[in-house]
């Protein structure tokens, strides 16, 4: 017995999908339907249900009456035959988590669009993907990782999974598509593109298989891994990726993308491969891997977990080593990228405030519902947690004297949480570091991880022969990670980032204790001018460099419709901006840790 699901792009300039699900045996008591409050790998309550135009149920060609229970749940009346659920469902969510429709494409998140058949989610389903009508997507081919069962390779048909949960973790694109192919360790695997975005596939595939190919042989190829798909859209703004089973949602600059007689990897393709290294072991730590709040969970309501550092902080961390162990990018190229995180880190001064636990437990109502009070109040459980991960790769190859690594660590994760199943309970990781390693852990994972002190990242750094530098911001384009001459940085803070906004130029974020929030700026007031000249998104930079430290000044903005003028009192800025490089003069021991520790 199988669920039989069916979507239709229905209506594309409406943005509405008109969705069937076919019960053979409803519940006699009446069967319900949930649709999902959450997508997995996304923490935070979204309520699919909302984009729920219309909904109603039938038997045999006869109207079934049907009673909404609460925000997400429907429950039909009992029937004995053969029940169908009919739903319109509004799809303009452009994002790796939604669903999106227009007279251009179709795409698709499961949890978006499929409601479950309540006590019934073991039972095997099958999803007819139909054309829509008329002639709008005429020249569309379908992009799944889902199981063809009499659909054409990329075409319109019937596809199968092996359970509900299954169902919802294949994301589908439709539309005018450019695709490529290639084998990884054996394994056939594709990336199909949506957007004007010409590139360099073949080079593209090269490179995707290289980079495939080192996460494979890192953990090993998970027994039900018999094919991967990337989806990538490539547009004029935006970044992002969703982890699957099978496969990965992608958005990403078309400029990312490698034209045909690139060599090198330039910035924006190193951008685009360690998006693809973050997402593909993704496919390992979070699908396979996983809390165990998150595995029991029905996504009707929040998974409360303290280890998403683990699942985001590690695989943050693993992205770009992987790119340098595969050999795409470079050392320089590599501590530039570290630097890059620890500058991201250190700009805000939530690390002070809120621990990794705190900020994994907390996902739900503060990482994914970010204001302007985030950098002051939160940590990024990414970020922090790909630099515990390598605080805590460099302190178990320094203490077991290169005998072990995280490396290990995670071969054993893989065999007792991965292989098995299992889902990782809260203290899982911690025990399992200690069991490898025999090192006692518990102050490190103490202060790092549920503690919100400094990471000794400069030590440990060291004691690899990494040199790790700080100096401050040059401008707003300034990322970290490379060193700057000193005369380029301005001599003074503002303490506040602004943002153009509508023509005007808005106090965006503004930071606890400095210049800004010392004279009274709030995060929404709108700059007019600064030393009675007009401050602007363009010239703030050049105008700061005109001041010193402990000027006094006038600055003048708009709150709502009211003018202020207010004094503003400048500091030195901080040094928050990493750059890291080789020491070149380390003993043949330290030298070899760092060649361990980069290589793999």
């Amino acid at each position: 017995m199988a669920h039989r699901y069916s979507i239709i792009p229905s209506d594309p300039a409406a943005h509405l999908f008109e969705v069937r699900v076919t019960v053979e045996k409803p519940d006699p008591e009446g069967q319900r339907f949930a649709m999902p409050a959450w997508i997995p790998g996304s923490y935070m309550i979204r309520d699919y249900a909302r984009n729920v135009v219309s909904i109603r149920a039938e038997s045999g060609g006869v109207d079934v009456p049907l009673t909404k229970t609460d925000k997400s749940t429907w429950s039909a009346a009992n029937s004995e035959r053969e029940l169908t659920l009919v739903l319109e469902v509004f799809a303009h969510d452009e994002s790796v988590r939604g669903a999106h429709l227009d007279t251009t494409h179709a795409y698709f998140n499961g949890p978006c669009v499929f409601p479950a058949v309540v006590g019934q989610q073991q039972e095997a389903c099958e999803l007819e993907i139909l054309a829509p009508y008329g002639s709008v997507g005429d020249d569309w081919r379908v992009a799944t990782s889902m199981n063809r069962a009499g659909a054409e390779e990329y075409g319109f048909g019937t596809y199968t999974a092996a359970d509900y949960d299954e169902l919802i973790d294949h994301p589908v694109e439709i539309g005018q598509l450019s695709i490529g192919e290639f084998e990884a360790a054996g394994i056939p695997h594709a990336i199909a593109i949506r957007g004007t975005a010409p590139c360099d596939m073949a080079r593209l595939c090269h490179d995707l298989k290289t980079l495939c190919e080192q996460h494979l042989s890192f953990l090993g190829k998970p027994d039900d891994l018999d094919r991967y798909l990337f989806l990538l859209h490539a547009t004029g703004s935006g970044y992002g990726g969703l982890e699957h089973r099978w496969s990965s949602s992608l958005v990403c600059l078309r400029d990312c993308l490698p034209w045909k007689g690139q060599e090198e990897v330039d910035e924006g393709y190193r951008t685009l491969l360690g998006l693809v290294s973050h997402e593909y072991f993704h496919l390992w730590n979070v699908k396979r891997i996983r809390p165990a709040a998150v595995a029991e969970s029905d996504l009707t309501t929040e998974a409360y977990t303290e280890l998403l550092w683990v699942f985001e902080g590690i695989t943050s961390y693993y992205d770009d080593l992987m790119l340098l162990r595969s050999g795409l990018i470079g050392e320089a190229s590599y501590l530039e990228l570290v630097g890059r995180t620890i500058t991201r880190m250190q700009r805000g001064a939530g690390r002070t405030r809120q621990s990794v636990a705190e900020s994994s437990f907390d996902a739900w109502i503060k990482l994914y519902k970010r204001d302007a009070n985030a950098p002051n109040a939160i940590v990024s459980y990414y970020v922090k947690g790909a630099l515990i991960s390598l605080c805590l790769d460099l302190k178990i190859r320094q203490e077991t004297k290169g005998k072990q690594s995280l490396d290990d660590v995670m071969h054993a994760v893989w065999e007792r949480y991965g292989q098995s199943g299992e889902g990782m309970p809260e203290g899982g990781f911690e025990s399992l570091c200690v069991e490898i390693t025999g090192l006692d852990l518990g102050d490190f994972f103490d202060a790092a991880v549920r503690g919100t002190g400094e990471l000794p990242l400069a030590a440990l750094l060291r004691s690899h022969g990494v040199d790790l530098n700080m100096r401050a911001t040059v401008d707003r384009l300034d990322k970290g990670g490379t060193k700057r001459e000193r005369a380029a940085m301005p001599p003074v803070s503002l303490g506040a980032t602004l943002l153009e906004k509508n023509g005007k130029v808005e106090f965006a974020e503004v930071a606890n204790g400095g210049p800004a929030e010392e004279a009274g700026v709030s995060p929404g007031d709108i700059a007019v001018a600064l030393d009675g000249l007009a401050l602007t998104h363009a010239n703030v930079g050049q105008r700061l460099k005109r001041f010193r430290p402990n000027d006094k000044m006038s600055l003048v903005v708009f709150r709502g419709d009211e003018l202020l003028t207010l004094k503003i009192v400048f500091e030195a800025p901080p040094e928050d901006t990493a750059w890291l490089e080789l020491d070149t003069d380390v003993d043949v021991h330290v030298e070899a840790r760092r060649a361990a520790w980069l290589a793999g």
